[in-house]
């Protein structure tokens, strides 16, 4: 396998900070190593789009030079993540004919009824981003995940279709291609913190994953293996930062800083009281607040959280949650008594989801904060593997054709 062949790259344009990895797929073609991290303050990115575009370019190009440094190798291509409230997503299905008489069904027979499932008309500023296979039918029998082989006249395919706004994806991939980089596949962030931090058992089951980034939280429910529904709400981390500015009156990197040293999601949680030094604006002097006054503010953005997942997760059809619960991902997720507020609103267990599967990481990717970019790197090995696994297939058939091991005579 060559060099080029096996170097992965993964890059998560995110609110606070922009995280490049740099990894590469191991001789098995299954497992993920580590070769370099890069992070770099962002800039130029509002509610997870550029809104900057040389601040943006220039953010990125520092974390994938630094990751680049780290690993000792260069990129020329990445996997990028897209969220943000612009993310729309929708269930479709789809079917053809086998033929007048029954037979087995064909690779090409399965790529057809998907692309019918997703011949659907879209909004002018949408494109598709995501098409997932939920599963199959076949002659009306329900429930089947591998249909190839089996014997039937019709095959009909339910699959979640996702969508996400041209321009804010377009701006994404130009930041990305301003750097030198081009896009090998743009990926919905919670479908990448999925990959990451979900247990095949819990996707079987039935579980529901909030990615809580800086702009938005994207969710997604998974039953049976596959992805039945997901959506995006308006809050994120950055909305909770502006709340504790404007209410402290501070910058919002002190803000930030004060969020994650002393902040909790109601005021329930917020323990013995303490107070603490506040940067002013401006030349003012600093001044002193405490923790229960800070979760005064940060509890009904916390609230306002929870109250629109419910309406999404109860217009989704979910009136109760699957059983395997809630895992929650993204910086966001970390705030102190965010799971107790989510377990007591959903009744329902909640975890954090802690990224796994990248070896090398030695602890530099072990936060939920992580999930997305170490997700995106799993899903370039999942395709990089297929794509390899097919050429390997190719060349066996070539091979096989032309006769004494592919020697010429």
């Amino acid at each position: 396998m060559k060099n080029g062949d096996n170097r992965l790259a993964a890059i998560d344009l995110g609110n606070s900070h922009v995280t490049a990895l740099i990894a590469e797929l191991m001789e098995d073609n299954e497992r993920v190593r580590l070769l370099g991290i890069g992070r770099a303050r962002s800039k130029g990115f509002r509610k997870s789009v550029p809104v900057n575009l040389d601040a943006a370019v220039e953010s990125t190009r520092q974390a994938i030079e630094l990751a680049e440094q780290s690993a000792g190798v260069e990129v020329d291509r990445a996997v990028i993540g897209v969220a943000g409230s612009h993310i729309r997503s929708f269930n479709s299905r789809g079917g053809t004919s086998l033929g007048p008489r029954t037979r087995e069904v064909r690779a090409e027979d399965v790529q057809r009824a998907i692309e019918a499932a997703r011949s659907v008309r879209l909004p002018s500023d949408q494109q598709l981003l995501h098409v997932l296979p939920q599963d199959y039918l076949l002659d009306s029998e329900e429930g089947i995940h591998e249909p190839l082989g089996l014997i039937g006249n019709r095959l009909e395919v339910n699959v979640h279709l996702v969508t996400a706004g041209t321009t804010p994806t377009q701006n994404l991939v130009s930041v990305a291609n301003r750097t030198g980089l081009v896009v090998e596949d743009t990926v919905l962030s919670s479908l990448a913190a999925a990959e990451a931090c979900l247990t095949k058992d819990e996707k079987q089951m039935g579980v529901v994953l909030v990615d809580i980034g800086g702009g938005s939280a994207n969710w997604v429910v998974f039953e049976n293996r596959a992805p039945r529904q997901s959506g995006v709400v308006p809050v994120g981390g950055e909305h909770f930062t502006n709340d504790i500015g404007v209410g402290l009156r501070c910058p919002l990197w002190e803000a930030e800083r004060i969020k994650r040293a002393y902040g909790c999601a109601g005021m329930r949680w917020a323990g013995q009281d303490t107070l603490f030094e506040v940067a002013s604006l401006g030349e003012r002097p600093a001044r002193v607040s405490s923790k229960r006054a800070l979760c005064e503010i940060i509890e009904p953005r916390a609230n306002e959280l929870v109250d629109l997942l419910l309406y999404d997760f109860e217009h989704a059809g979910f009136s109760t949650l699957p059983p395997a619960g809630l895992v929650l991902t993204g910086g966001g997720a970390q705030l102190d008594g965010l799971l107790e507020l989510m377990a007591n609103a959903f009744q329902t267990s909640v975890r954090l989801g802690f990224p796994k599967g990248v070896q090398g990481a030695n602890g530099s990717l072990s936060n939920p904060g992580s999930a997305t970019a170490a997700g995106l790197l799993l899903h370039a090995a999942r395709v990089r593997s297929a794509r390899l696994r097919n050429r390997g297939n190719w060349w066996r058939r070539l091979k096989a054709i032309l006769g004494d091991g592919g020697r010429a005579a």
